[in-house]
């Protein structure tokens, strides 16, 4: 498996201080931030436009993983892509091309991901397999920060590790998003997860860097 990667929402941020928590969690060692964007819409919440992303690259040099909780995609897809986002990853509910839309964003340069929602089967990944370099199960359903993690994701997590594992390159990241903290971790690895977004747990957590540390600690990487 592929070496572990953190991306650190903020979503939990404290956006009085957005310039500092971006600093502070550069400073722990987090690999990436992760982009929640929610349009009231898909989702029963509002969050960030793409001007977060130009905010963003004033005061942290991390890539920027944009996941879109909107519908429909394509526009918002160019708009983030042209907002200096690396990846992007949206729901197969809100497109109404998904090819197109896995394509589009592979061809304004940025990596192209599909969300799974907690009660969205998986053999919709069979079709666009070949256009994905990051599939991201969701251990919650969209639209709230701070949830709780859903334990029988975990049989999905399991599911998607070994769908990757027929893939022929078999470089595909396995991202998981919601209700990620020191408790469940360890599990979320084990089933075959490659890449974590943290967010209450640690941005509501004490001392970033030791949150990172002991979450890499708890996969020995």
């Amino acid at each position: 498996m592929q070496d572990l990667l953190i991306a650190a929402s903020i979503l939990a941020a404290d956006f009085g201080y957005l310039a500092k928590e971006l600093s502070d969690i550069e400073t722990a060692g987090v690999d990436m931030i992760h982009l929640d964007i929610m349009d009231n819409h898909y989702v029963p919440n509002l969050s960030f436009g793409p001007y977060i992303c130009t905010t963003i690259k004033k005061y942290c040099h991390l890539p920027i993983d944009v996941h879109l909780m909107a519908k429909p995609v394509d526009d918002l897809i160019k708009l983030f892509a042209y907002s200096s986002a690396q990846r992007i990853s949206f729901h197969p509910e809100a497109s109404y091309h998904i090819h197109r839309s896995l394509a589009l964003i592979r061809q304004l340069g940025c990596q192209a991901g599909l969300a799974i929602n907690p009660a969205t089967d998986l053999t919709i990944l069979y079709q666009v397999l070949e256009q994905l370099d990051f599939i991201v199960i969701m251990s919650v359903n969209p639209g709230f920060s701070g949830q709780t993690f859903i334990t029988s994701t975990l049989r999905k997590i399991e599911q998607a590790r070994a769908l990757i594992a027929q893939h022929a390159d078999n470089k595909i990241r396995l991202m998981v998003d919601g209700g990620i903290n020191l408790e469940n971790s360890a599990r979320v690895y084990a089933a075959g997860a490659d890449t974590f977004v943290l967010g209450s747990a640690l941005f509501h957590s004490k001392n970033y860097q030791e949150t990172v540390h002991q979450l890499r600690s708890e996969m020995r990487v």
